[in-house]
This record gives C-alpha cells, structure tokens and sequence, in this order.
C-alpha cells in the first residue's frame, strides 16, 4: 500500500516535471520590471505605459510588468548595469550618459550631428540607428526605440544668436562635459558648467548671460523670465533609448519577442506624437511671456564651427570614425 502511494506520487511528480519541460520559455517567471527617471505624468512614461500594456494584452497575460517611475530604482548609471545583468527588465535611457556603458552612443553627444528632430527620427529608425543598436547589442541591451527627449537651443538675456559669431564673448551655462565645453569655446563663447538649479538666478546676476535646453525645460523652470531671447539652433538632439535586457529578451519565446518589437514601435511613435504636443504647449508659453524666438534655416556655419570638436574627439575615439561620418554625411 505505502509503496503504491510513492510510485503515485512519484509518477505525479515526473508528469508534472514534463508538462512544465513542454512549456514555452518566456518571462512568466517573474513579472517584469521597468525604470523610469521622469515624473509619472511625463510623454516618456505615458509611452513606456503604453509599451507594457500592449505586451501584456498581446500575450494574453503571459509577459506582465510594472514601470517604477521617477528614478525610484536608482541612478541611470545604476539602472544600465542593472538592465545589462537582467536584473532590470526595461527602461528608458538618455543616450548622453550611456556613453560609458557603449561607447557608440555618445555620436549622437556631438553637437550638431543632427540638422533637425526629423532627420533624427529618420536616422534612429533607419541604419545608423541599426549601428548604433549592434552596439547596444553587444553590451547586452536590446533597443526598441529611439524616444524624442527634445533639442537643446541657446537663450540669452542679451540678444538673438543667429550665427557662431553672435556667441562669441558670451558667458554660457553648460553641462559638465568636454565636448560642449569645446561646443561654445569654438564659437568665442565662455563655457560656464554648473549645476542645472543654479542657472535661473545666475542669469538674473549676470553671472551667466545664458544657458542652453529644450522648450518643457526653459518654460517649466522659468528661465524665459531672465533669459528673454530663444533661439532654435537645435545643437544637441539627443533621443532616449526604450531598451531592454538582453537576458530578459532571450528568455522570450519567438512570437513574443516579435510582439516586444512591435509594442516598442508603437510606443515610440505615441512619445513622439506626446513630446512634439508638449514642446508646442511650451512654446506658446514662453512666446505669451514676451519671449523673442528666432529660427536658424541654416546650420551649417554652426556645423562648420564645431571641426575642432569633432576633431578632437576622433582623436581619443578613431573607432567612431565611420559611425560618424555615417551621421554627418546624411541628408
């Protein structure tokens, strides 16, 4: 009799070891978890919501997960090695600071690499954004897609910049990095980095004449209101990258990687279609405040200035070399 009932549940225990052998490999394990740096009520997060529902709806429940918004998972540094080691599953990443992760994404930190947010689109979705996401790749990160988180454009407190020249002698905040140091000192300008809250009341003083972001960032700070001078030179368009782990990918089964894939291609034309509305409001705003905002057609003496920049760079990085000339030499 006691024999009887181990060989039961002996025989039980193997059913159940190959009707779990028989299953799909896929992410049921655990359910996914996403990282965020921007607020909840943010184009970014409205997309990466998007992104996680379509995939839950489309594999039936099979792949579910949730999006930690605001940074409460830690530093983007933190959170890219994070995603590397499959301990985070997605997330949405500046493509500047990801640069030490995968060296090929700080191309696109090379001021005036893009002629508009268009042409960025084009490029992200088309071979050298393919280049860029073998790099990824490698470093053990899938891209799904290339989010639009703006183009930074200079705004003063003294006067329109329509030419390199109009910068020249002109105290401009920047961030902390080499390469937009060498930005404005290559137009005659005197690069001032410091920290980002700083900057409205030291355009107020005088200590800065300017600074130097997107439209939702020069409104919502209210830097418009001592820097009253906008103009669009669109000098650093730097897209954020809907990523995934590598390991989190591979574990999928085919139908739902092929499913991920198309939930990230939607999500990224919802954020672009969500930021270009948020830029637009923003505008409005700036403009109502009295804010003078003037277009540049024409790049390319801003492109032309920036030679020792990119010479320099080359130099420290030679690798880069046909990654980004295949960038420059776009139309």
């Amino acid at each position: 009799m006691m024999m009887s009932k181990l060989i039961g549940r002996g025989a039980f225990a193997l059913a159940a070891a190959a009707t779990l052998a028989m299953a799909p490999v896929g992410a049921e394990a655990k359910d996914w978890r996403g990282w965020n740096i921007h607020v909840v009520d943010y184009p970014v997060s409205h997309g990466m919501e998007a992104f996680m529902a379509e995939v839950e709806e489309k594999t039936a429940g099979s792949v579910k997960g949730k999006v930690f918004h605001a940074g409460v998972l830690g530093s983007q540094p933190d959170a890219i090695e994070q995603l590397r080691l499959g301990i985070l599953d997605f997330g949405v990443f500046s493509l500047g600071p990801m640069g030490q992760a995968v060296p090929e994404t700080n191309v696109v930190s090379l001021p005036f690499i893009f002629k508009s947010v268009p042409q960025m689109y084009r490029l992200m979705d088309g071979a050298p954004g393919e280049a860029r996401g073998k790099g990824l790749e490698a470093k053990g990160i899938v891209a799904l897609g290339y989010y639009d988180a703006g183009a930074r454009s200079f705004y003063n407190s003294i006067k329109p910049i329509n030419t390199p020249a109009d910068v020249e002698g002109m105290k401009v905040r920047v961030m902390n990095n080499d390469l937009f140091v060498g930005m404005i000192e290559s137009m005659g300008g005197n690069a001032t980095p410091m920290a980002f809250a700083e900057v409205y009341q030291s355009i107020k003083t005088g200590v800065v004449d300017g600074a130097e972001n997107n439209p939702p960032s020069y409104e919502s700070t209210s830097h418009f209101e001592v820097a009253k001078y906008y103009s669009m030179s669109q000098h650093l368009i730097i897209p954020e990258c809907l990523c995934m782990s590598k390991k989190t990918f591979d574990a999928l089964t085919p139908e739902q990687q092929t499913i991920v894939k198309e939930a990230g291609r939607a999500s990224t034309e919802l954020q672009r279609k969500l930021w270009q509305e948020r830029e637009a409001a923003s505008m409005k705003i700036v403009v109502d405040g009295g804010v003078t905002v003037n277009e540049i057609a024409d790049k390319s003496a801003f492109q032309a200035a920036m030679a020792p920049v990119y010479d320099s760079y080359l130099a420290a990085n030679p690798e880069m070399t046909e990654l980004v000339n295949l960038f420059r030499n776009a139309d």
